[in-house]
């Protein structure tokens, strides 16, 4: 087969844009054998933003032959060649324009998208950006957005196409060819022909050691596996777990020829291994750089193997929990001397269900087309990788994916357990499988609620508990034991009962029962014929009740008091608007036609249950018992949002502007979790260690154990609080200035003022430190602004501009941007506070614009200051502030990441020193040094501070 990989650089996207440089590489037998590279003249001006880009400018064209000299000697090079290109409707549109322009006939061979194949080849593929590809395949990218270099990666990337397409069991191909009918598209024609390949060399019969029933699969059946020690093997531990360490320390001195010890994390060893051995609770907070992770794994493994007692981790983040299982984990079992199992369990919905896959497969129910095809084609090679089955090694393409994997995650609900023939292989049933024999399970604050909803039935019985990210604990507690109901989910539950005649459940199920000529079958027949109209009363009467909502939410709400536009509007029980009284009889009449439903479905389901063995209906009862279940559950949901029965909890209605009442959520979030808190975990459990970097306000923990429900004094002794030094020297690293005579914000003027110096602020300081600066905003509208204006100000200095949600949503992919580049302004706003690791010379300043305390009309603050007012508490004082100090002490941490990074931290906000509260910010900081001067002295104060510091 002969390709031929196009590139090309052009003025513009649009039509009346020309081409201004032509890169063409040809393979064939899978060997590159020729090339062809232009500059091309386009005949009109390079605008500037494409010179920028591509380095191309009008005096390098001005010489270079016109369009139809190269189309010339392009057309040659094309005969009988398959057309491949990243993104390559872009350059055909150009190619056929040009083709037209001159006299030629279009281009009517194949066509192939590097993209979607590298899409379903390489599903674990974190970005699709040429140049992120090549760096993830070690192929040198010399030029980016020049064509010839552009066209010469790309070649090499299809190389590695061909190879991976030549590595995939042959099932996996069949089973693509079949997703992919040639019929439809040029892909679909080139897995065919991969496939017809891949048959003259292989059979399935020689590969069947990875087959099972239709897939080729990379794991072994769970529960055969060899016990990892003797039970004398534990014996062999010291006594003292002192001494245990200092074996440890020694082994790891032969290995890291840096290692030395932290104080700190000495600390936080003994400390938690402590708490263990006496039973208590331990709240500790250790800074950047102290090695929590290993703080505490090495001495739960040490306790847990020498008591024989399994201990749980809980991080908030799932990235968290995957750094542990790829990093500390493989290290600790290199080190331990005595071996040990540590497992990672997420909550249900992060696996595939393999019954479900299977299905869709075989019913070809891709309700999205292409798209869905794609994604399923990503999830068979994936198959053929993956040990674990966990969506979070998957990368679906901009969000494109995640209505698909919801169609084919594991849920409870529909799980057939033993009586499911993927039951030995079922990646959710493996992960609880060894998360019971595990020493240590790493899981996240997510599941432990989700588990604590279902009575302690998905986690393994524990006693003692690691909680990381600590910070987090208490607001996770919240959203879990509160209850969400969107718009979406209701219609799609109804949706999957009856959707249509072929892959609805309930014309499913009657499709079957149809070939059974039985009394019983034709009454079941009869049930559903029955229920099909009532479903679809409660979808009219659903839409009319979202739609009324979603009325009270536009008229009520004010977006541009909340993050992002989002509509927010907080219903009280005593205060309800005028129009409530009717929306309770529209959802009295949901809840009686549902509960009219359910009782028919319950009935039928039940009945069904005795005869599926016979029948073959085990699959389909299960799935329709599911959806039944969640039915039950929404209407529950709606029923108490709109009934609002318990005072301990905070009600509110949620929305965006622009899909209107297909964007509604129902919340409902209790206002104190602490009794709940106290009730599952501190009170029940022997153990629970608390850590992160963020825990005191003003080096005090009384905040954090309130919120928690720890603030008992009936048992001092139970909780014991360690506040670690950093291992940072943060006088030596660290410059917070604040400029005291900026503006603040007060009014419309005042914030138009203070915008116009922060944007001059801000521009002379990226100039001054070449970019290198995160800039951390509390408002996605303040940071739009600034965007603009600042990229005005920088372009023209070769300084770039990030925006979060402007240049892109993803935090990774901005991150990767951001460290890439050599000159970089990143504005970010909420997820940037925290998690963000850009060690090194990549950052050297941070921005703080405003303090982030959280939004005071939020309607969860709102109702628990009314809480504190009524215990005549001051709520600004006892909230907001320790709330708001919490998270700027987590912005600041994003500055310093190591023992050798070195910046500057500047403070837009002038209440730190202007206000009584201001001090409790600076005096949670870690020790760094702390100046304020005018505004005029930021810049010649920063260039000293840099030379002082030699960066």
């Amino acid at each position: 087969m002969k390709f031929a990989v196009l590139d090309f650089e052009t003025t513009g996207s649009q039509p009346a844009d020309r081409i201004i440089q032509v890169g063409l590489v040809i393979i064939q037998d899978d060997i590159i054998t020729d090339r062809y590279t232009s500059l091309v003249n386009p005949g009109i001006g390079i605008p500037s933003s494409i010179t920028t880009l591509t380095g191309i400018d009008d005096e390098m064209v001005r010489e270079a032959p016109e369009l139809d000299a190269v189309v010339a000697e392009m057309v040659p090079l094309l005969q009988d060649c398959v057309l491949v290109g990243h993104n390559i409707a872009f350059d055909l549109s150009f190619l056929q324009r040009a083709l037209d322009e001159n006299g030629y006939f279009p281009f009517d061979g194949r066509v192939l998208d590097t993209m979607d194949t590298l899409r379903v080849l390489f599903p674990l593929l974190t970005s699709l950006q040429l140049s992120m590809v090549c760096l993830a395949f070690g192929i040198e990218h010399e030029r980016p957005h020049q064509a010839d270099s552009d066209a010469e990666v790309t070649a090499e990337i299809w190389l590695r196409c061909l190879q991976k397409f030549q590595s995939l069991p042959l099932l996996t191909i069949q089973r693509l060819s079949i997703l992919f009918d040639g019929v439809t598209s040029d892909f679909g024609w080139f897995v065919q022909e991969m496939k017809t390949y891949k048959e003259m060399f292989t059979t399935v019969d020689t590969e069947t050691g990875r087959y099972f029933r239709q897939f080729a699969i990379n794991v072994d059946d769970w529960g055969d596996e060899e016990p990892v020690r003797e039970d004398a093997d534990v014996s062999k531990l010291p006594d003292s777990f002192s001494d245990f360490y200092e074996q440890l320390k020694e082994q790891m001195k032969q290995r890291f020829a840096s290692y030395e010890d932290r104080e700190a994390q000495v600390r936080m060893l003994e400390e938690v291994e402590s708490a263990f051995q006496q039973g208590l609770h331990l709240m500790v907070e250790a800074g950047t750089g102290t090695g929590k992770s290993l703080g505490y794994l090495i001495p739960s493994l040490y306790y847990g193997l020498k008591q024989d007692k399994k201990v749980l981790v809980s991080t908030h983040t799932i990235n968290l929990q995957e750094q542990i299982r790829e990093r500390d984990i493989p290290l600790l079992h290199s080190l331990f001397p005595v071996g040990f199992q540590a497992s990672v369990l997420k909550g249900r919905s992060h696996y595939l269900c393999l019954r479900k896959f299977e299905h869709k497969l075989n019913m070809q129910d891709f309700e999205n087309g292409k798209e869905d095809r794609i994604t399923a084609g990503q999830m068979l090679v994936w198959l053929s990788e993956t040990k674990s089955g966990d969506e979070e090694e998957l990368h679906f393409a901009a969000n494109r994916g995640a209505q698909f994997w919801h169609s084919v995650a594991s849920d409870s609900d529909s799980c057939l357990n033993r009586a499911c023939p993927w039951f030995k292989k079922c990646f959710y049933h493996r992960a609880r499988h060894e998360s019971n024999i595990a020493d240590v399970v790493i899981t996240n604050h997510s599941m432990l609620f989700t588990d604590t909803k279902a009575e302690n039935r998905l986690l393994p019985t524990y006693k003692h508990l690691v909680i990381d990210e600590a910070h987090h604990f208490e607001e996770v507690a919240s959203k879990h034991l509160g209850i969400e109901l969107y718009y979406g989910t209701f219609i799609n539950t109804l949706w999957w009962l009856y959707k249509d005649a072929r892959s609805g459940q309930l014309p499913s199920l009657k499709a079957r029962l149809q070939r059974n000529e039985s009394e019983r079958a034709q009454a079941w027949c009869d049930t559903i014929d029955a229920v099909a109209p009532k479903l679809v009363q409660v979808k009219e009467q659903w839409d009319e009740l979202a739609e009324a909502l979603y009325q009270l939410l536009a008229t009520r709400s004010d977006p541009s008091q909340t993050e992002g536009g989002q509509l927010v509007f907080r219903v009280k029980k005593d205060d309800t608007p005028a129009v409530w009284e009717k929306l309770l009889v529209l959802e009295e009449n949901i809840h009686l036609v549902t509960n009219e439903v359910l009782k028919k479905l319950d009935k039928m389901v039940s009945e069904l249950k005795e005869v599926q063995e016979e029948l073959d209906l085990q699959g389909m009862v299960t799935d329709l018992s599911g959806t039944v279940k969640e039915l039950s559950r929404q209407r529950d949901n709606l029923h108490f949002f709109m009934t609002m029965p318990d005072d301990n909890y905070v009600y509110w209605l949620e929305g965006g502007q622009f899909n209107k009442a297909k964007s509604l959520q129902l919340v409902c979030v209790p206002i104190d979790v602490s009794p709940m808190l106290q009730q599952h975990f501190f009170d029940v459990k022997d153990s629970v260690v608390m850590t992160s970097a963020t825990l005191s306000v003003g080096k005090s923990f009384d905040y954090t154990c309130e919120q928690l429900g720890l603030e008992s004094k009936d048992e001092p002794a139970k909780l014991k609080t360690v506040q670690l030094p950093s291992p940072f020297n943060y006088r030596q690293q660290a410059l917070v200035v604040i400029p005291r005579d900026f503006p603040s914000i007060r009014g419309n003027s005042g914030e138009q003022q203070f915008l116009d110096h922060l944007t001059q602020s801000l521009a002379e300081v990226a100039l001054e430190t070449k970019g290198r600066m995160l800039v951390l905003f509390t408002s996605n509208r303040m940071l739009k602004l600034v965007h603009t204006s600042l990229k005005e100000v920088l372009s023209p200095f070769g300084i770039q501009v990030l925006g979060q949600g402007v240049d892109s949503s993803n935090r990774s992919k901005l991150t990767r941007m951001f460290q890439s580049s050599p000159a970089s302004v990143l504005l970010g706003t909420s997820s940037f506070w925290e998690g963000v690791d850009i060690p090194g010379d990549a950052l050297t300043c941070l921005a703080i614009v405003r303090l982030p305390f959280q939004p005071p009309n939020h309607p969860l603050v709102e109702a628990k200051t009314e809480k504190l007012k009524k215990l005549n508490q001051n709520a600004f004082m006892k909230l907001s502030v320790p709330q708001a100090v919490i998270r700027f002490k987590q912005g600041f941490g994003r500055l310093v990441r190591t023992a050798n990074d070195k910046g500057i931290v500047i403070i837009y906000d002038t209440r730190v020193i202007d206000t009584t509260y201001g001090k409790y910010f600076l005096y949670s900081l870690p020790g760094p040094k702390i100046e304020h001067m005018p505004t005029n002295q930021l810049v010649p104060r920063i260039k000293q501070w840099m030379g002082e510091s030699g960066t």
